[in-house]
């Protein structure tokens, strides 16, 4: 949704320096330890993405070796850290969901550049799988992004026309393929869920959004029963890559998410049960640009905000519309540099990541 959400989804679904490497910094922000996967790359493009992160603060992510290729990992509540490739996938694994047993969603390229799904269990054996339809041309394929305490997986797939259709995944293994009713049918429209590893709560209710026939974007609810319920955020444009998307969902089925609005900025909104939309934007930020990622189940909200020179610095919005905002050490002062947080857990911790001055990412933790 947008030139600058496009970005950060780049950067968060395809991206230490030293082994072992970490730095705490605490304050009124909280406390923030920085970290790295071993075996992570140390120049720029390369590094550790922390994605999402368990109750007890088991972390997963993906981190990018010194010739750029993509590994799993998971980061213990202790603070090892457990690398992974999936079967098929070395060098191509981007670990993006986990859930309260560990058990890690996420996907992979093969050879022919066809994308993949797995799920790793918590004993680490792996399970691949397509969904139905899935195309088999290069940049077509299923990725998983979601996965809940139940092990039901959520993501989409693209066919072979380049559309995209949302799935869900229950732990038996069957899929149900699904669209939006009013997802267009043309490649680069279709259905989508939210990318970031929230967008899948425990009652099996999926958030995301859908493109329309004229490249709109519009967000969605889908209950486990199938039924469905599409909203627009108040303000968001309806030009083509203007609109409404959904990040996140938590238990009581509130949504996190960001649109876009008809001079192509972006901005945050709550969306409650029962379909009340609140818009917000980090205050006293000129030019700021709000991108809320993730939600846990008290309501507070994390995700990136930009300033007028495109920095990426974090925030955190409670329950009660307070918001706390937020650096990582080490992280870079010019753009695309920063602080981009992409999950919370239900006491308020959260994992992501920053960029320094060298371009490097580097996994993060913070306490409040």
């Amino acid at each position: 949704m947008g030139h600058q959400l496009s970005k950060l989804v780049s950067l968060a679904v395809l991206v230490g320096a030293l082994s072992g490497f970490a730095t705490a910094s605490s304050g009124r922000s909280g406390t923030i330890i920085v970290y790295d996967a071993p075996g992570a790359g140390t120049s720029s493009g390369q590094g550790t993405v922390g994605q999402s992160i368990t109750p007890a603060g088991a972390i997963a992510g993906v981190y990018f070796d010194a010739s750029f290729g993509a590994h799993g990992f998971v980061r213990h509540q202790n603070g090892a850290i457990t690398s992974f490739d999936a079967p098929g996938g070395v060098g191509t694994t981007f670990a993006q969901g986990i859930n309260s047993a560990g058990a890690i969603t996420g996907w992979y390229l093969d050879a022919s550049s066809i994308f993949h799904s797995f799920l790793r269990t918590a004993t680490g054996a792996f399970v691949t799988f397509d969904a139905p339809g899935a195309g088999t041309c290069s940049g077509c394929g299923t990725v998983a992004f979601n996965i809940n305490q139940e092990g039901t997986i959520a993501g989409w797939e693209v066919d072979d026309l380049g559309v995209s259709h949302a799935f869900v995944r229950t732990s038996d293994g069957t899929i149900t393929v699904f669209d939006a009713p009013g997802a267009g049918n043309v490649s680069g429209q279709g259905t989508q869920t939210g990318s970031f590893g929230g967008a899948l709560n425990s009652a099996g209710a999926i958030t995301g959004m859908y493109i329309d026939a004229n490249f709109v974007g519009h967000g969605y609810v889908r209950n486990a029963d199938g039924t469905f319920a599409e909203f627009d955020a108040p303000g968001a444009g309806t030009f083509a890559g203007q609109g409404t998307g959904a990040s996140g969902i938590n238990p009581s089925g509130t949504v996190a998410g960001i649109y876009t609005d008809e001079v192509y900025f972006n901005h945050g909104y709550v969306r409650g049960r029962d379909g009340t939309i609140v818009d917000f934007d980090v205050p006293g930020v000129p030019g700021v640009q709000t991108l809320p990622i993730a939600i846990n189940p008290r309501g507070m909200i994390t995700g990136p905000y930009l300033d007028a020179n495109f920095l990426s610095h974090g925030f955190v919005r409670d329950q009660r519309g307070t918001f706390t905002t937020f650096d990582a050490p080490g992280a870079g002062k010019t753009n695309p540099q920063g602080t981009n947080p992409l999950g919370i857990n239900p006491a308020g911790v959260i994992a992501g990541y920053d960029i320094d001055d060298n371009g490097v990412y580097h996994g993060f933790v913070r306490t409040p």
